[in-house]
């Protein structure tokens, strides 16, 4: 366990994957994202990492040919695919950075890798688009597993996260390789935000004092109204259609309107920005959105990760990350599925 396999990057973020398969037991040859921000994170807390910030379109991946690359790993924006060519090939995906991941991994051949997502890539274009990357990958000589959407509850995250991972072995490795998706890790009831802020402690919260955002007066004074675990049904009906307008009509969705978390309950899937009117994440008890550094507490970054650029930059780096003690785990499961091979 004491030796490191190696893996490559993709739109790395500020590092919440890469910091899960670190304590996996993967060290990084390249991490990759186009953010400036999000790169100086992974450099102010990795320094010995070789983090490249720019367009992947621009990094020449045969560098690592040959290296023995253990593992590709990296979450690639959905976009539609064109199907004008009816191959589903690589070259029906150009101009969307899938074509760059799949341009990645066809030159890199790693021995496995991993490629995670929102859960809406299982039904985007009516399932063409997953279609299609399935095709590109199986193309390209690797046995791809049925992906899977994992809750981040499942895997001590104190949050209702859902990710969709596709994994895949080389195909040479197939029969020697033996991998499955790992199983739950979480011991007993879901962790709350009560059990991510107050870390064990039974009066204090223990959260390192940090920079947040702030509602307007007319927000703060719609929000004081919503009790715990409540949201704008909670509101009087007057009020209702005041703060929501047209959305008050409109069918579907809207469980994120004017809502205040719970203590007792798992959070709801912190997004890129916790204060605009379909997105809002409040505090239980003021009436104000979590910190960053309660927002990272939420998704298990440690209290020392650095996040850098505004404020606004850093909840959009934390909401894009992967949990890290999500990552983690389905790091692990890849590690050990490895090991074998790499160490025999």
């Amino acid at each position: 366990m004491n030796r490191k396999l190696k893996s490559v990057e993709l739109f790395a973020g500020c590092g919440g994957m890469a910091l899960g398969f670190e304590r996996a037991g993967f060290h990084p040859l390249l991490l990759n994202d186009f953010d400036k921000a999000a790169c100086n994170s992974l450099k102010a807390n990795r320094p010995e990492w070789n983090v490249i910030q720019g367009d992947v379109s621009k990094i020449d991946f045969e560098q690592f040919q040959g290296k023995d690359v253990d593992l590709l790993s990296g979450g690639f924006p959905c976009q539609s695919f064109s199907y004008a060519g009816k191959q589903l090939g690589l070259e029906d995906t150009r101009g969307t950075l899938f074509y760059e991941y799949a341009r990645a991994l066809d030159i890199i051949q790693p021995k496995m890798f991993v490629a995670e997502n929102v859960k809406g890539l299982i039904t985007h274009d009516n399932g063409n688009t997953l279609k299609t990357i399935i095709s590109v990958f199986e193309k390209m000589g690797y046995k791809v597993y049925s992906p899977k959407v994992l809750k981040a509850v499942n895997y001590n995250v104190p949050q209702k996260r859902e990710r969709v991972f596709i994994v895949g072995v080389r195909s040479d490795l197939k029969d020697l390789i033996q991998w499955d998706y790992p199983t739950d890790t979480t011991k007993g009831d879901p962790l709350t935000i009560r059990d991510a802020l107050f870390a064990g402690r039974l009066y204090d919260c223990d959260v390192p004092l940090s920079v947040g955002s702030t509602y307007n007066e007319k927000k703060k004074k719609v929000l004081d109204l919503v009790p715990p675990g409540g949201w704008w049904k909670d509101l009087p009906k007057d009020i209702q259609k005041e703060y929501m307008m047209k959305s008050f009509y409109s069918l579907g969705g809207k469980t994120g309107i004017a809502r205040r978390f719970s203590w007792d309950e798992p959070s709801l899937t912190l997004l890129c920005s916790p204060a605009q009117k379909q997105t809002e994440r409040c505090h239980p008890d003021e009436t104000r959105p979590f910190t960053i550094r309660e927002y990272a507490r939420i998704q298990t970054f440690p209290d020392d990760w650095i996040f850098s650029g505004s404020i606004t930059n850093q909840y959009k780096q934390i909401g894009n990350a992967v949990p890290p003690n999500l990552s983690e785990a389905i790091g692990k499961s890849i590690f050990y599925a490895l090991k074998k091979h790499c160490f025999s």
